[in-house]
């Protein structure tokens, strides 16, 4: 059992950076991937970025460029660094992972067994 607790949501102007941070209970086995998601208001939750054990990362392409995902070399905290933030990156985000052994499925949010409780990102024009 894997627990997640997110943090570092926040009210932010456009053009500015935030850092989310996603901290799990237990250290997460190398096999697990620990990925990013958000969810705005009205619209299906999207993927954003994760991490394999490998140290493969893989970006969604609204935010490739912009943001960069990290992650500790004790596997408990896995960062989301969100840099040039416009109105359209506004959503929970949400930290999940699982033991998930294809790149391809990185993108699906129903391979990820555990979920955080999100954090509110907002960014104002």
């Amino acid at each position: 059992q894997v627990q997640l607790q997110e943090s570092g949501g926040g009210l932010v102007q456009a053009g500015n950076s935030l850092r989310l941070t996603c901290s799990a209970s237990v250290q997460t086995p190398s096999a697990y991937v620990v990925a990013w998601f958000r969810q705005a208001p009205g619209k299906e939750r999207e993927f954003v970025a994760a991490t394999g054990g490998a140290g493969h990362v893989y970006y969604g392409n609204s935010v490739r460029g912009r943001f960069t995902i990290s992650r500790d070399s004790a596997k408990t905290t896995v960062w989301l660094q969100m840099n040039s933030l416009n109105p359209e990156d506004t959503a929970v985000y949400y930290c999940a992972t699982g033991a998930i052994y294809r790149i391809s499925e990185y993108t699906s949010a129903p391979k990820y067994v555990y979920w955080g409780q999100g954090t509110q990102v907002t960014v104002s024009s």
